[in-house]
């Protein structure tokens, strides 16, 4: 029976710990937001209010720059479930005394104790994502992925809107103080339920000295360039959406003449598009680490971003316009539109990141390389707030001006990340083409395996048999394709990018033939992947030609298991060369069912290409 996304709360190995982030997040905001609120009322006089505001920012920022090392190494050398339970009970402690500060409206001892709701989100950050691979299968990290940011968000815009009402004229402080304090024994009680998460690494010796951690942790997260990449593409997303949650108020205040009821309504459309995004997110990746949304969701941030400058010139607004007048100006639901775009996008952007950071990272470092994500990202929010400064305040830039900047330089990092780490775009194509020309049946995927080199053969039916592989196989693979396929126009790029490896006859090419086999030894020595197409050629007639010897002379340099496989439901398709040569028809079939058997591995020592010709036909023939 095919479970939900939302079937994981019900299960012990997730749901205590959703609750339990979530609880904290949404308590975060009703503290951040009742403490703004608090400023603005005046309380504090001899410091602005701006000025106050900007205090309070630095100081819950501060504690990532400083203790996010040794919170990196507290979660990988300890107990992950018991260390929840132990921060959230600090949590209770920190809220209590905020609930003292609201009683006498402290402003001075609440900013303390914002530092120190900096300091245990500082302590609670690398465990919360990095404990999620280590109670969901791999099949399950999208989802579980998707839920935290959607509960995040969700958690950010229902803590807000209650600090806000928690502080309204006649609600009094103790409501506060009872909140605060309610939310934090509701979030350790939860914590009580998360299951054990072992140590990734007991043996670990703390390094006090944070300055040279911080660099080693660094050093963790830019051990595999992949990973590194999503590192900072993350931390990109934290400085666009501090940068557009920043200014929203502005542009709300100084441009739409807006109430705060508008206010509250533009930041929830946002909130909620991240979370929407997240949701459709996990359904548009078939519960994949599907990396080829992350461009899409480039895309989408850029385009709506743009509009989002254009949308304000539909807009005149005259006096203060609340919800309702909003609404019935021209531009107005174009706003709307744009900010739950922005936010639809920039969930299809971060949930695969960090799910592939959970897949791709050494478990044993995995949450130093989170606290390392915490460090840029807490450096990027800082710096979004100085953008603002320089291009806002000294070189005078409308809000509006300053969002279309946001969607330019967004273009620009995408375009250098992806060029870097082509894989993102190399998926990006195959999910467009398993998503709008084939629909892919996978069967038994499991047998190719999770780590150390192997062989994969497989017929050759089309063009485009290496992107259906690429896009089903979760780890990279190196593709052995024939010399004039590799050259083709545009799909060379694809090849060239995803380190396929060109072959071509002995006698009609003997030195890229050589150089093939080379390639091949040192890819497999290197504990990668490669998948060769023994037939030579593309089948001209739909059946399975005769398998050439090369393969038993890769396993016999260099051997490795492997996996035969069969690709069926091509024959017939614009990439094949039924009725003619390949590309030269117009595409006539759309949403056709693929399918791709998997068989097991076939020892070294037992490799034969005519038995092996025989496995891939008895799996392609398998119902």
């Amino acid at each position: 029976m095919k479970k939900g996304l939302f079937s994981l709360l019900a299960s012990r190995r997730f749901g205590p710990f959703f609750f339990t982030q979530f609880l904290g997040a949404f308590n975060d905001n009703v503290f951040r937001q009742a403490l703004i609120l608090l400023i603005a009322s005046g309380v504090v006089t001899g410091l602005s209010v701006n000025t106050l505001n900007n205090v309070a920012l630095a100081l819950f920022i501060l504690p990532f720059f400083l203790f996010s090392a040794l919170a990196g190494q507290v979660a990988d050398k300890y107990d992950k479930a018991s260390l929840v339970r132990k921060i959230k009970f600090v949590e209770v402690c920190i809220m209590s005394a905020a609930a003292v500060g609201f009683f006498f409206d402290a402003v001075y001892f609440l900013l303390a104790v914002l530092f120190c709701m900096g300091l245990q989100s500082t302590f609670f950050g690398p465990i919360k994502y990095s404990i999620i691979p280590q109670h969901l299968d791999d099949k399950e990290l999208v989802s579980g992925n998707a839920l935290v940011e959607m509960g995040t968000f969700l958690a950010i815009l229902l803590g807000s809107i209650s600090g806000v009402l928690l502080k309204m004229e006649g609600v009094g402080d103790g409501v506060v103080a009872v909140a605060v304090i309610g939310l934090a024994v509701l979030g350790y009680l939860a914590a009580r339920g998360i299951p054990s998460a072992p140590a990734a690494d007991g043996e670990l010796k703390l390094n006090w000295n944070l300055f040279k951690e911080t660099w080693h942790i660094v050093g963790y997260a830019r051990e595999v360039k992949s990973v590194w990449m999503c590192v900072l593409g993350i931390s990109w997303f934290w400085f666009l959406g501090a940068a557009y949650t920043t200014q929203l108020k502005v542009y709300v205040d100084d441009y739409l003449l807006g109430t705060d009821g508008l206010y509250a309504l533009l930041l929830g459309t946002f909130s909620i598009g991240i979370g929407l995004g997240s949701f459709l997110c996990e359904k548009l990746s078939g519960k994949r680490v599907e990396l080829g949304l992350v461009p899409l969701g480039s895309i989408g941030l850029s385009v709506f971003g743009i509009d989002l400058f254009f949308s304000y010139a539909g807009l005149a607004g005259t006096g203060q316009v609340d919800i309702a007048g909003f609404l019935q100006q021209a531009g107005g639901y174009r706003v709307l539109l744009d900010l739950l775009g922005i936010g639809v996008f920039g969930g299809f952007y971060i949930v695969p990141l960090f799910a592939f950071i959970q897949h791709r990272a050494n478990p044993k470092h995995l949450s130093r390389i989170i606290a390392a994500n915490n460090i840029i990202n807490a450096l990027l929010m800082v710096l979004s707030a100085v953008a603002g400064i320089v291009l806002i305040g000294f070189l005078e830039l409308t809000v509006p001006q300053f969002f279309l900047a946001l969607a330019i330089t967004n273009v620009l990092v995408a375009s250098y990340i992806y060029s870097v780490v082509p894989e993102f775009l190399i998926r990006l194509l195959v999910w467009m083409l398993t998503h709008t020309l084939y629909r892919v049946k996978h069967e038994g995927m499991d047998n190719i395996p999770e780590e150390g080199p192997c062989m994969l053969v497989c017929n050759h039916v089309s063009y485009v048999d290496a992107l259906l592989l690429a896009g089903a196989i979760r780890r990279p693979v190196r593709f052995v394709m024939f010399k004039p396929i590799y050259d083709m126009p545009l799909l060379n790029y694809i090849f060239r990018t995803g380190k396929t490896i060109p072959i071509d006859s002995k006698t009609r090419n003997p030195a890229i033939y050589e150089q093939a086999f080379v390639r091949i030894r040192e890819e497999l020595a290197a504990g990668e992947v490669v998948c060769i197409f023994p037939e030579g050629k593309l089948t001209s007639d739909g059946e399975i030609d005769e398998f050439r010897a090369g393969i038993e002379k890769i396993v016999g340099e260099t051997p490795v298991p492997v996996v035969p496989m069969a690709l069926s439901g091509l024959w017939g398709s614009f990439f094949s060369h039924k009725g003619g040569k390949a590309l030269t028809r117009l595409p006539s079939r759309f949403w056709s069912r693929i399918k791709l058997a998997v068989g097991h591995p076939v020892a070294p020592e037992q490799v034969d290409a005519t038995d092996l010709r025989t496995r891939v036909l008895a799996l392609r023939e398998r119902p």
